[in-house]
């Protein structure tokens, strides 16, 4: 019996040319295998020229296949509904799966009809004596393959109702090759010990070398384009001489996480609207309590300087475990610890990771993503220095234009937005936040009254995407990250 490839070429030999859709009607094969066959015979030599083609047909898909055997939807509710009488809605509603969408249709149809007044509740009755089940019939007309009497607003309708999908099928139309032949030799693709003794290679054809082939590319992992810019913004922290954070703990209390920055316990950000609360362990129990009475106090009856908020700040409040909303309840726990030292030294901290906010999801909002913080502890800091390592960190990054617009932060004053001048959008754009953390977060840590802190943070994110050209954070992280873009990434990238 003769091959499939040989098959293929007696009805290339018949017909002249012919496509691969054909062939697999007439030979009844995959469609798949023909196509596999006529690109082994093309391997070959100019036994046969091909061309790919584009066709498109509609198919029921399975629920349209149960329509055309059953009935429609609203059919089958119609004729569920006896004819000399009604049936209650509720009960109706129960008889099947389709059931509700059948009761939308059949209504619409003006089929049925609803006595609101009915004893025992609502009752469905028949409107109309007969019906004609169009749909079913359109369906049993496109498995035919009759599309003469169903119009697009017809087909468009039994698309959206799920019951026919439109299916794109690549073919090959195919013709004679100017070596053409119906009788195939296959070619060797090596030569072997065996053929070289023998001498049998001198009457064999042998498939001739492809020099242009590609190799076969080398399997290799692929960094993600948040890691590239990621070890970026890490490189210029430490040519900057800052030491990076241990930022491993995701939980945190809320007494690091707000408190200790002086947020107050009402304050809307420790909303569950905002903070995503833990439920096992619910709350956090070790604390250095020398330093949370100074933190209670502070908030409650004011210090420093300060008046504080004036209210009753509750310990149980200040327990509560969360997914930590910022780094920032790190760079707290670091100045505590820094504070500990008998003789203070001045710092240069950052850190790079993960927080969690409760947002809504949108193209530019993620329930986490990246925090970039930098902290600076020194004697004698004014708001001109944080003004100065703005400008040198931000210039490592090759942006060069910066505005600063004053802000508000709880833990920060005075505080200041950073704003930098897009070349491609041609406007100011916010690239960050910053500012001096106050003498009611620093003095209760036991920092120097002399020891001013300046920091700054910003999104990993929004970065990110302006450099990749990214709209959506979504393609850039979560579960509908495409690999592929992973994948096609450029090892490096070069910024002007």
């Amino acid at each position: 019996m003769a091959d499939l490839g040989e098959l293929v070429l007696q009805h290339v030999a018949k017909d002249g040319e012919i496509t691969t859709s054909e062939l697999a009607q007439r030979l009844q094969k995959d469609h798949q295998q023909i196509v596999g066959a006529v690109k082994s015979l093309q391997s070959i030599g100019n036994i046969i020229e091909s061309e790919q083609r584009t066709s498109k047909h509609w198919e029921l898909t399975e629920e349209g296949k149960e329509v055309t055997k059953d009935g429609s939807h609203e059919a089958r509710v119609y004729n569920a509904i006896p004819a000399d009488g009604g049936i209650q809605q509720a009960q109706l509603m129960k008889s099947g799966p389709y059931a509700k969408i059948g009761f939308s249709k059949a209504m619409s149809a003006g089929w049925l009809e609803v006595n609101k007044k009915a004893p025992g509740g609502p009752t469905v009755q028949r409107k109309v004596a007969s019906i004609v089940d169009r749909v079913q019939n359109q369906l049993k007309q496109l498995q035919q393959g009759n599309l003469s009497d169903i119009t697009d607003k017809e087909k468009a309708e039994l698309k959206k109702r799920k019951l026919i999908q439109e299916v794109t099928v690549n073919i090959f139309l195919v013709w004679k090759g100017s070596g053409f032949t119906t009788s195939v030799q296959k070619l060797d693709t090596d030569l072997t010990p065996e053929m070289i003794s023998s001498g049998s290679w001198k009457g064999k054809p042998f498939k001739a070398y492809n020099f242009d082939a590609m190799g076969v590319p080398p399997t290799a992992g692929h960094l993600h384009p948040l890691l590239k810019v990621r070890a970026e913004f890490r490189q210029i922290f430490l040519e900057m001489g800052f030491t990076e954070m241990p930022t491993n703990n995701y939980i945190e209390s809320s007494f690091w996480n707000f408190d200790a920055l002086f947020q107050p316990q009402q304050h809307p950000a420790r909303d569950a609207h905002d903070t995503f609360f833990i439920k096992d362990p619910e709350f956090a129990h070790e604390f250095p309590m020398d330093y949370l009475e100074r933190v209670k106090k502070v908030h409650s009856e004011g210090g420093y300087g300060s008046q504080g908020y004036k209210y009753d700040w509750k310990l149980s409040e200040a327990k509560k475990n969360i997914l930590r909303t910022h780094t920032t309840a790190v760079s707290a726990r670091m100045l505590y610890k820094l504070a500990q030292q008998e003789k203070f030294t001045p710092v240069k901290y950052f850190s790079i990771d993960r927080v969690f906010r409760n947002e809504t999801l949108d193209a530019t909002h993620l329930a986490e993503f990246h925090q970039i913080e930098g902290v600076v502890a020194d004697y004698n800091l004014s708001l001109g220095h944080l003004i100065g390592i703005l400008h040198a960190f931000f210039k490592k990054l090759g942006i060069e234009k910066l505005r600063f617009k004053p802000a508000y932060n709880p833990y920060t004053e005075p505080s200041m937005e950073v704003f930098s001048y897009h070349e491609g959008l041609k406007k100011w754009v916010e690239i960050g936040n910053s500012g001096v953390f106050r003498p009611e977060m620093l003095l209760p840590m036991g920092l120097p009254e002399d020891v001013v802190v300046i920091a700054w943070g910003l999104s990993l994110e929004r970065p990110t995407m302006i450099k990749y050209g990214i709209d959506n954070i979504r393609d850039l992280i979560g579960p509908k990250v495409n690999l592929q873009m992973v994948y096609d990434n450029p090892i490096c990238r070069l910024d002007k």
